[in-house]
């Protein structure tokens, strides 16, 4: 039976952070979709993989999925403003972020227009001096997470506009206690960065699992791995 604990092809096995060593493994589920239940894609795919010291961790887009926060790019409805200040951002390869109307009037929608046009100029302002990321720290985390339709991205959400959690500490405190007490983190990762959403106990060395989450274990297109295991090799405790 092929096991659906496994590392993703170029992600390291072994991973190292501040002297701490963990084996690093991802959990292949089924295409998460807004019907389906978080706990239970947690108890089909990952208990039966979940030991005890096991950090856990969890996609912020499969959270937000199972909380009815996708949305097909055609539903979307875009306004003015959307269509007007997304021409003013950048694509990357990275994926669109809000360089199209609909990821922007998603951000709109999240934040507000006033913050989003506060935070455009001063984003505005931050190309001027060269400095990346204004736009972001006015319009918070919320619009940073949100996600665009890229050509990479598992089907069908290569056609979604994905938002942030709700409330990803909730989420994390709520699945910690559904394994029993394991560390749980809600991960908002991709190849160029990695941001902690939320964490089941205050107390989590997030400066650790940030160097740990580097590789991007969890991969960026197809693998349909949206959870992840750290099982610590020399010890690990929130003390």
């Amino acid at each position: 039976m092929k096991s659906n604990f496994i590392v993703n092809p170029g992600k390291k096995e072994i991973v190292e952070g501040l002297g701490k060593k963990f084996i690093c493994r991802a959990v292949q589920t089924s295409v998460v979709m807004p019907c389906d239940k978080l706990e239970d894609i947690v108890k089909k795919f990952a208990v039966p993989e979940i030991q005890p010291g096991d950090v856990v961790f969890l996609s912020e887009k499969m959270v937000a999925c199972t909380e009815g926060r996708a949305y097909p790019v055609e539903k979307i409805k875009t306004g003015f403003a959307a269509r007007f200040l997304s021409r003013f951002v950048t694509r990357t390869s990275y994926g669109i972020g809000l360089a199209m109307p609909q990821t922007m009037q998603c951000a709109i929608n999240e934040a507000g227009l006033p913050k989003i046009l506060l935070a455009a100029a001063v984003g505005a302002v931050g190309k001027v001096f060269r400095r990346k990321g204004w736009f972001y720290r006015i319009a918070g985390e919320h619009v940073a997470a949100i996600d665009g339709p890229c050509s990479y991205t598992l089907p069908p959400y290569n056609k979604y506009v994905v938002l942030a959690p709700l409330d990803s500490e909730a989420v994390a405190v709520r699945i910690s206690k559904l394994l029993g007490g394991n560390s749980v983190l809600v991960v908002d990762a991709n190849d160029i960065g990695c941001k902690i959403l939320g964490k089941s106990d205050k107390n989590i060395d997030s400066e650790l699992f940030l160097n740990l989450l580097r590789q991007n274990p969890l991969g960026q297109s197809a693998q349909c791995t949206p959870i992840g295991i750290f099982r610590p090799i020399c010890g690990y405790s929130l003390g």
